[in-house]
């Protein structure tokens, strides 16, 4: 699916856009699921281990932030990350052992899609090592105007580790805008047809912007690791933790690599989605809906 070429682009830019990888037949399926996934939030009034909700939700009026752990809530979201053509990407880009860590559903919904402050993935799940990436998967047409996902190539690479904790001390899920200046300003949207995918390093500075646009941003988003890849917080169920690999056997010697890491700890004191987590910063970047 990937050229030799991406492969470099890849490990030089920390991410990649790999262009209409889903075909038009799942996206339609996708689609139909997503949308009675919404229509089904009408029946909750606060988050859920499902829904995450965006701020004016209503029972008339459902709006929903993110779907949480989609490989968990349907089908269709667990055989797109196992498909072929996803795992002969991935394993390129990362090597022949595979283990998905998480997935998401960001919604961007048109005219208020909340915003995703500046962080790097690996702040929220430092491994020992870093051979871990996240899929991004356009369920819709991205531009510029529909609050594309933002990536500062090379981010990811050397000792660069920022610190993403708060004026008390607590993990805060982002960075201080205004220790970043500069590699906001390199940053490159990440676009593409609808049934592209991106493909970012866990170590990559990205964030996005509130959708302002009349049109949706629904991003599908996958979290997969070298199956070698161990977190730091540790394992609590070895079953379950290997049932989540999509290539290769079980490992039990993790791969230790010298790269930087800081723990998320003392925890941030809003749990949740990284929405939560951020809201209870002080300081933002990115401009939010009314």
């Amino acid at each position: 699916m990937i050229s030799d070429e991406q492969a470099q682009a890849y490990k030089r830019d920390g991410v990649i856009v790999v262009p209409e990888v889903l075909n038009q037949e799942t996206l339609g399926k996708v689609r139909t699921v997503l949308a009675e996934l919404v229509a089904g939030a009408a029946a909750v009034s606060e988050h859920t281990d499902v829904y995450d909700l965006e701020p004016g939700h209503s029972p008339d009026n459902p709006r929903v932030r993110r779907i949480k752990a989609p490989h968990k809530v349907h089908p269709i979201f667990d055989e797109i990350v196992r498909s072929p053509a996803v795992i002969s990407i991935l394993t390129k880009l990362i090597g022949p052992g595979l283990r998905l860590h998480g997935s998401k559903l960001n919604m961007k919904s048109a005219q208020y899609g909340s915003p995703v402050e500046w962080h790097q993935d690996w702040a929220f799940y430092p491994h020992t090592n870093d051979d871990i990436l996240a899929i991004g998967v356009l369920l819709d047409d991205c531009d510029i105007e529909n609050g594309p996902m933002l990536v500062t190539p090379g981010s990811h690479t050397g000792a660069t580790m920022w610190d993403h904790h708060g004026e008390d001390g607590h993990f805060a899920g982002l960075i201080d805008p205004d220790q970043i200046a500069d590699d906001i300003k390199r940053a490159v949207p990440c676009m593409g047809k609808a049934g592209s995918m991106s493909f970012h390093h866990v170590r990559a500075l990205h964030g996005s912007a509130t959708n302002t646009s009349n049109r949706p941003r629904n991003l599908l988003l996958y979290e997969v690791a070298a199956s070698d890849a161990w977190p730091l917080t540790g394992v609590k169920d070895f079953d379950e933790f290997n049932s989540r690999l999509l290539a290769g056997p079980p490992v039990v010697a993790p791969r230790l690599t010298d790269v930087p890491v800081r723990m998320p700890l003392p925890p941030a004191k809003r749990q949740g989605s990284i929405y939560e987590t951020q809201s209870a910063s002080k300081k933002s970047y990115f401009t939010r809906a009314a």
